[in-house]
């Protein structure tokens, strides 16, 4: 039993090792694998051998490795079986995403609906619609979905949402409400991660993410960093004004009650995102007025930030993407005014490219890079036919 165990063991780790190199440097012939790896060909070929089998890989003709020798075969990741389904609630809508072992986005969808007015088991009943219908579409164009990841729009510890107060619920284990396995994350961890492998963020950088409620994620070296329970990036509740205007969180004069979407269109008025961009692009002054009280508050919250936690870049996404030309100047001079004296450069002010769709891909990606650390799970789990995803 023991030397099976091992064995078992060891074969994970390979299949690992191997897979990470394909996807770091493929195409990729069997011989340069075992050359970089440091595995025997015979061991090189029979991990290959498997992942093939799995549709993880595939072959994609001949390649030479160097200028002597017979061409090989090389493999690189397959995006034509293996996929994840990313899901995500907010406040105002629900969506769901497929992305491909290539980290190709395969499809997306999104359900406007009225999640405040919902209780836990009703929205949950409507991810579980949606999340099916993501997946028979998948399941059409051939894809096996491999795993599924949730953003949700409050702190998460251990599967338990602690609290999302603009959905109004408290310590809910989302997961058990679903009929498939899902791993729950705060939406604004996984946006962050979105931007690090969809977008264009570099590898240290802040990641801001404006809905109804204001989250941020911090990226270290190509890692999320989440704190000592994952609950760091609470953003929306750094206090920009300790008199202001009560919060739902119990607090008062929080970020968020400045520069939440429902702050922002009931200053300026409107109904809506769009009919807000409108308004902005005719000059009509109240939406200036409102994207400039809106970018200050922005700015003082993230001058803490900075001082807190030192990011070369702040991605700023969700409805500050299209809000961009207007908030990024009042909150770039305020970081400016506050942080200049003590600092050589104030960190950059980028938009997301990925706006809305940042969290939904960054919890399929989060699932894809688990699969890709470790195939060998993937494997059992297709063996013991246990089906990861919704039905």
């Amino acid at each position: 039993m023991t030397q099976a165990v091992r064995h078992d063991s060891m074969r994970a780790r390979n299949l690992g090792v191997v897979l990470g190199e394909v996807r770091r440097s493929g195409p990729i012939t069997r011989a340069a694998l075992a050359e970089i790896t440091g595995l025997t060909k015979t061991t090189v070929s029979k991990m290959v051998g498997d992942l093939l089998g799995a549709g993880m890989v595939a072959e994609s003709g001949a390649l030479r490795d160097g200028e002597r020798g017979r061409p090989g075969t090389a493999v690189g990741l397959s995006g034509h079986r293996v996929a994840a389904l990313g899901l995500e609630i907010n406040v105002d809508y629900l969506s769901a995403c497929v992305v491909d072992l290539t980290l190709s986005v395969r499809l997306r969808r999104t359900q406007a609906v009225d999640n405040q007015a919902a209780s836990p088991v009703e929205t949950l009943a409507h991810l579980q619609e949606l999340a099916h219908r993501a997946v028979d579409e998948a399941r059409s164009e051939g894809l096996a979905i491999a795993g599924s990841a949730l953003a949700v729009p409050g702190p998460v510890d251990d599967g338990l949402l602690h609290a999302a107060p603009n959905l109004g619920w408290h310590d809910v284990r989302v997961g058990d409400l679903l009929d498939f396995p899902v791993a729950v994350e705060n939406e604004a961890n996984l946006a962050a991660l979105g931007e690090l492998w969809f977008g264009s963020g570099p590898s240290d950088f802040l990641h801001v993410s404006g809905e109804i409620g204001v989250g941020a994620g911090l990226v270290l070296g190509g890692d999320l960093f989440r704190g000592a329970r994952g609950l760091a990036g609470e953003l929306g509740h750094v206090i920009v004004s300790p008199d202001g205007p009560a919060c739902r969180c119990g607090g008062r004069g929080c970020l968020e009650q400045y520069a939440g979407q429902e702050a922002l269109l009931r200053a300026a008025g409107l109904d809506g995102v769009p009919a807000l961009v409108a308004a902005l692009q005719a000059g009509e002054p109240g939406a200036l007025r409102a994207c400039e009280r809106a970018g200050r508050a922005l700015g003082v919250a993230l001058t803490s930030a900075v001082h807190l936690m030192d990011p070369g870049t702040v991605v700023l996404g969700g409805i500050f993407a299209p809000l961009f030309p207007w908030i990024h100047g009042p909150a770039g001079e305020t970081m400016i005014a506050r942080l200049a004296r003590m600092r050589h450069a104030v960190p950059e002010l980028t938009v997301s490219r990925l706006g809305g769709d940042a969290a939904s891909l960054g919890a399929a990606g989060q699932v894809i890079h688990r699969i890709i650390a470790d195939p060998g799970a993937h494997l059992a789990a297709t063996t013991a036919r246990t089906p990861p995803g919704p039905r």
